[in-house]
């Protein structure tokens, strides 16, 4: 199965955009990005070594032009963004003007789980304590429903089977 369309998972940090995109673009037989990665692969460093050396806004500018670089290109990808990237420099807009945006929806509990044992990886959550990693996580939702919810579609399911998810591809895209 291919498709020509060019197709962006958002999502919190910890909801399975990258490993989803993998083998969505696995099945679909076209390329799969991860924004984190790209961005570490040109920067030479983690992201938490580029936030500590360059900053937060620095990462978002360097993440927003290897989207744009990305979309740019004349064919169809699977992308998995990092969980802020719909947040900054228009990156929505332009995600949704130029492919099909699907949010990755879990509960705060869900996301608690996935994250709890991989804090010192993701550079907001490092100075979080466990105890207050739920209510962290709560409120950081909150403030970024507003652009989670731009996507085109969000799915809902814990348990997100890959077959579930491709039914959608052959019907829709």
């Amino acid at each position: 199965m291919q498709t020509s369309k060019k197709i962006f998972l958002i999502g919190f940090m910890g909801s399975g955009k990258t490993t989803i995109g993998k083998k969505l673009a696995n099945k679909l037989n076209i390329p799969f990005f991860d924004i984190d990665e790209e961005v570490m692969n040109d920067e030479g460093k983690d992201i938490p070594a580029i936030f500590e050396s360059n900053g937060e806004n620095y990462f978002r500018q360097k993440e927003h032009e290897k989207l744009t670089q990305l979309i740019n290109k004349n064919e169809a990808f699977v992308i998995s963004t990092g969980g802020g990237t719909p947040f900054f420099n228009n990156n929505m807009e332009l995600m949704n003007a130029n492919g099909t945006t699907f949010y990755l929806k879990y509960t705060p509990e869900f996301l608690v789980s996935r994250l709890k044992n991989g804090i010192h990886k993701r550079p907001l959550l490092q100075n979080i304590n466990l105890s207050e990693l739920n209510s962290f996580i709560t409120s950081l939702l909150s403030e970024r429903e507003f652009y989670y919810s731009q996507s085109h579609f969000t799915i809902e399911k814990i348990n997100l089977k890959l077959d579930d998810f491709l039914t959608f591809f052959k019907t829709d895209l």
